[in-house]
């Protein structure tokens, strides 16, 4: 099974029990209903990046779904936490690009979400042979994937969220699902 459609999401999701807390952010994100199985970071050749309400139209109740997902949680007041998902896709499409995920602590949502993006790219960069110094900060090292005309794309999705003022826990995801 390769699949043909893919969609980005995110959600937050804030409780008393951990659990539920992930459950609600996952309600958020618009695929509670699913059984989420996650996999590894192999962005399809020739697949097709969707929007979330159209990716949601294909999911049915409890079917297995495959996604990359990045998720964290805390129940400290006022710790930042991020879960990110990073992307990039080879200009071309009969080649596979990558995802990354990242979940950090103490980062904005623009930091984690670009770092989950330099990840993908550079993931993508090495498998295409591109020449590229990693002591470069991701602004000059993204200008130089994109300038060596093999990456088409980068991108990424990101939820971040300070914990709960009152100590309950708080849950953000970050997902790149999958779709026939």
């Amino acid at each position: 099974m390769v699949p043909k459609k893919i969609f980005f999401t995110k959600g937050l999701g804030i409780h008393k029990d951990r659990l539920a807390s992930f459950e609600l952010a996952l309600r958020d994100a618009g695929i509670e209903k699913c059984n989420l199985v996650t996999v590894s970071s192999i962005f399809p050749p020739q697949a097709k990046i969707i929007s979330k309400e159209e990716g949601l139209k294909l999911l049915q109740p409890g079917q297995i779904t495959f996604c990359v997902m990045a998720r964290n949680d805390t129940n400290e007041p006022n710790r930042l936490i991020s879960a990110a998902v990073g992307i990039a896709i080879p200009k071309d499409t009969n080649n596979y690009g990558y995802l990354s995920e990242h979940h950090s602590y103490g980062e904005v949502a623009k930091k984690s979400g670009e770092y989950a993006e330099d990840l993908a790219a550079t993931m993508l960069a090495t498998t295409l042979g591109i020449e590229f110094d990693p002591d470069k900060s991701w602004d000059e090292r993204e200008q130089i994937y994109k300038a060596s005309g093999h990456i088409f794309k980068t991108n990424h999705i990101c939820q971040s969220a300070e914990g709960n003022k009152d100590g309950l826990w708080t849950s953000v995801i970050s997902a790149a699902v999958f779709a026939e």
